[in-house]
């Protein structure tokens, strides 16, 4: 058993409430569950507006998967939101 996380930072300046993040937050989580059946959550910086921080994990059978699956994430995230990625980082253990 392989388990595949990543974590995203990203910045979104058009949102100026915490109501506002929370709108695409909860968005881009539900729609990473929807599509990879992954787990995901907002893990940091939950009292900043515009910085998001998102965590995303998957148990995978193999290394070749964990690569491709956290590929795909990644090319998904940046298409999905407005917010420009500042950092990700991918780990297998």
């Amino acid at each position: 058993m392989i388990i595949a996380a990543m974590t995203f930072r990203l910045h979104a300046p058009w949102v100026h409430s915490l109501k506002e993040k929370r709108m695409v937050v909860k968005s881009l989580i539900t729609q990473l569950q929807n599509r990879f059946h992954v787990s995901a959550a907002e893990i940091d910086e939950q009292d900043t507006h515009q910085i998001i921080v998102i965590g995303v994990a998957a148990v995978v059978p193999h290394h070749a998967l964990a690569d491709s699956l956290m590929e795909e994430i990644s090319q998904f995230v940046e298409t999905a939101t407005d917010a420009q990625i500042l950092e990700e980082t991918r780990e297998i253990r």
